[in-house]
């Protein structure tokens, strides 16, 4: 993706429209219109300036991806009594099919055990509450995925 269309991306989900930028802004209309069409760039002034209107970092602003915004935002407004309500194993399931299926061909009690000693390990030496013992290790576990993916 490009900083254009990062731009009109972050705009549209904000519901603004290019005149409503510009006069925020104190620019012409047009000029929103060239950085979103990647004509010109906006100084890091206005990078800025954008970036806050927006309700982004900087950062954000330049890698904006409207999928993994909408999906940040879904993630936000979802509390924890709706989370409990949701069965993820049958929601993922749905994309990864051996998710409904493992429990049939895998010792999951011999997994769990050693999956358990993982989590009492963080709680013990880092004084981790379960919960967070739990969030530790499946991040540990998405970051080993990501490495095995580029080994591929």
């Amino acid at each position: 993706m490009n900083l254009g269309n990062n731009l009109f991306n972050a705009r549209k989900k904000c519901g603004l429209s290019q005149e409503e930028v510009a006069e925020k802004l104190g620019v012409s209309r047009q000029t929103i219109s060239k950085w979103e069409l990647d004509e010109t760039l906006p100084d890091i002034c206005q990078s800025k300036k954008l970036a806050n209107l927006y309700g982004l970092s900087l950062d954000e602003l330049i890698e904006f991806d409207i999928d993994v915004k909408e999906i940040q935002d879904i993630i936000d407004r979802t509390n924890d009594a709706v989370s409990e309500k949701i069965d993820w194993t049958k929601a993922w399931s749905k994309k990864y099919p051996i998710l409904a299926t493992y429990q049939n061909e895998v010792e999951v009690q011999v997994y769990a055990s050693e999956l358990n000693g993982l989590l009492e390990d963080l709680e013990k030496k880092y004084g981790y509450s379960d919960l967070d013992s739990f969030l530790v290790l499946k991040d540990i576990l998405a970051c080993l995925w990501k490495h095995r993916k580029k080994q591929n």
